[in-house]
């Protein structure tokens, strides 16, 4: 039993740099025809000159794949047209994060005052660059996703013709924003389609699986869930594959992210397989995702065959999801 993807996509990934860099770009590159690339390095990217030299970097690393990086710069209230406008087609969206929410986030917005924002926001509507947000607050760990729709809704409706999207969702609240606003959209990674809570910290302490947002109730599960294996065309992939080394995950200040880059596809083929849904992983991994960017990937196609993978161990430095655990799907074929 086989299938096939037309250039799938991965609309939000961390690649590092460095050393990190050259680890774990090729395990996306090899099987995905392009991604969004996250832009929360140290110091995060946020001029045109860092953003074009990480650019470069990133292609020297996955040299001899088909694959392209759509950049992504990091949001600053301070931004205007003209400066956004400089930028050209090396610019496919831009990243907001709340300050110190997240993995080197230090940096990102402190207050979501409409004023404040307004001249960024509005230069961006004109250009048509969308908006991409980590949505949580720093109420309740459990609660912060659902704490945020208010924020989205505040922007989607002060600015309508930007395009917001909701990244990494996790719960039934973001699910259900969606349809209430035409120009809020969103991305569903792999591993809150197949954890709750419970299996970060139900038994003994899995560190490769803590990540921000933290993994949710079955409920949240079961709702992310409907909408991607039944391809709801506001939704796309978007990893959020986050590698760190071992020595980071397996400490007293396990560093948020769970790495799946080399399992991603094969792991999801599986889990729309189970659900009798794998008619509608192409929309999920790449049709949707060109829609809402306006975007055209390289073309590449991925066959997928119903055969056991091996996940290794680790890659690298870095642990990947279900190491040493067998898949059911594996990639048969990268043309």
């Amino acid at each position: 039993m086989t299938t096939e993807l037309n250039s799938p996509l991965d609309m939000h990934l961390h690649l590092r740099d460095g050393d990190m860099l050259r680890t774990v770009a090729p395990l996306s590159s090899e099987s995905f025809a392009g991604a969004l690339i996250m832009p929360n390095l140290v110091p995060p990217i946020d001029t045109k000159e860092a953003l074009l030299a990480y650019r470069d970097r990133i292609l020297d690393a996955t040299k001899g794949d088909i694959f392209k990086p759509y950049m992504t710069l990091f949001f600053r209230e301070n931004y205007d047209y003209d400066f956004l406008a400089g930028f050209g087609d090396s610019l496919t969206a831009l990243k907001l994060y709340p300050a110190g929410i997240t993995t080197n986030s230090e940096g990102g917005v402190s207050g979501f005052d409409i004023d404040t924002l307004r001249p960024a926001l509005e230069a961006m509507s004109e250009l048509g660059l969308p908006l991409c947000i980590h949505g949580e607050t720093n109420g309740f760990v459990m609660d912060r996703e659902k704490e945020f729709v208010s924020i989205y809704e505040n922007l989607a409706s002060n600015f309508p013709k930007l395009k917001i999207i909701m990244e990494h969702i996790t719960t039934k609240e973001s699910i259900d924003a969606l349809d209430r606003y035409e120009n809020l959209y969103a991305t569903i990674t792999l591993h809150h389609l197949l954890i709750t809570l419970d299996d970060v910290v139900g038994g003994m302490l899995r560190p490769h699986l803590f990540c921000k947002p933290i993994a949710k109730r079955p409920i949240d599960r079961e709702a992310l869930q409907k909408v991607a294996l039944n391809a709801h065309p506001k939704v796309m992939f978007g990893s959020d594959s986050a590698p760190h080394p071992k020595e980071a995950k397996e400490s007293c200040g396990c560093a948020a992210g769970v790495f799946t880059a080399p399992i991603a596809l094969a792991a999801l083929a599986e889990l729309f397989d189970k659900h009798h849904k794998l008619e509608n992983l192409q929309k999920f991994v790449s049709d949707n995702a060109k829609s809402i960017y306006g975007i055209t990937p390289p073309e590449k196609k991925v066959i997928l065959e119903k055969t056991p993978m091996n996940v290794p161990s680790s890659c690298g430095s870095v642990v990947p999801m279900f190491a040493g655990e067998t898949l059911s799907w594996s990639i048969k074929e990268i043309i």
